[in-house]
């Protein structure tokens, strides 16, 4: 005999076995635009579904299968239409959306994840021979093919939002008035805090080709926000700031790393000045969450080598060790985000 959660363990597995396949389905519905399509002609029939989206008719009845099985579509009549889920997760191409993050991770993430073995095995980050170049990490590589970075970052850009609100409407950041916002990419982060809070000023510190993205898009970019380009680990951080922000920076690190960072935002702030960690956080025991496990074997196959979503707890002790007090992390935050902070005494 079987207990319930057996069956709901053995339904989970069914699932997970056929998921690679579905994900895949899922993204190219995006791409072709079916979801975008059935979002403002909910009801449509095949044959204009095949003029839509210009998938040959067999090869469609196979996708609309596969996308039906997920639930993700209904099926009526002989016409289709989204379900409410998919209306508003995959039908916008708003920046937050969920197509730019699918995108992402099918393009970048998940064939790298075919090695996962071999990679977890060697101790290193085997994937990323996909990626040309000689830079030790993912981020490095695809500066050299602005194609493919200019994705990974809508994808990282449209994740952050959906997780952003949470570290955006903290109480804490009303204080500050000049952020140093250390590996923020394109700026979407400092830009989202510097509209909630007007008096706020931010520096965005990232890698040249990084910063370059987002001067590219400083029309769109609240004038309160400056990219300095720079490498984190080998050149001084900008000065002037009187708080550190590290969102989805610190888990792609060593511990060794990490410290090394943190020890550095403390001598660059001020007396009072405050840090900020921004990310997911595992469980004390490690064993849920599943978002920060498919982080921690991204990055250990792909990314970097190293990092994973460590406890609250590792960053708080992480923190007291660079000297920093006032230590304490508000958890239970959207996508299994915690926000860990300390002052400098």
């Amino acid at each position: 005999m079987t207990n319930a959660g057996d069956d709901q363990l053995r339904e989970r597995f069914d699932l997970l076995v056929n998921a690679p396949a579905l994900f895949n389905a899922i993204t190219t519905a995006v791409e072709v635009g079916l979801f975008r399509h059935l979002s403002a002609h909910p009801r449509s029939a095949f044959a204009e579904l095949r003029q839509v989206t210009g998938v040959p008719a067999h090869q469609l009845r196979v996708l609309l299968q596969a996308v039906c099985a997920t639930g993700l579509l209904e099926k009526t009549d002989g016409t289709y239409q989204n379900s409410t889920l998919a209306d508003e997760l995959l039908a916008s191409d708003a920046t937050d959306g969920w197509a730019h993050i699918l995108v992402g991770w099918k393009e970048i993430y998940y064939p790298a994840f075919a090695q996962m073995t071999t990679a977890l095995k060697a101790g290193t980050n085997t994937a990323l021979e996909m990626f040309p170049g000689d830079g030790p990490t993912l981020y490095q590589r695809l500066s050299g093919d602005p194609e493919r970075e200019a994705v990974f970052h809508r994808a990282m850009a449209a994740f952050t939002l959906r997780s952003l609100d949470a570290l955006v409407e903290r109480p804490e950041f009303a204080a500050v008035r000049h952020l140093l916002d250390i590996g923020g990419g394109d700026g979407t982060t400092s830009s989202r805090l510097t509209a909630r809070h007007p008096e706020l000023h931010a520096t965005v510190f990232d890698i040249p080709s990084v910063s370059a993205l987002g001067e590219d898009s400083s029309p769109s970019r609240p004038e309160r926000v400056a990219f300095r380009p720079g490498d984190m680990f080998n050149d001084p951080f900008p000065t002037g700031c009187d708080a550190i922000l590290f969102s989805h920076v610190l888990e792609i690190f060593s511990g060794d790393q990490i410290l090394s960072l943190l020890k550095k935002a403390y001598d660059t702030l001020p007396r009072g000045g405050r840090v900020f960690i921004y990310g997911y956080n595992v469980s004390d025991d490690e064993t849920d969450g599943i978002y920060g496990a498919r982080l921690g074997l991204y990055l250990n196959i792909l990314a970097s080598g190293q990092g994973m979503a460590y406890p609250a707890r590792e960053y708080e002790e992480w923190l007291r060790s660079s000297g920093f007090a006032d230590v304490h992390t508000v958890s239970g935050l959207p996508y299994e985000h915690g926000l860990s902070s300390g002052a400098k005494p």
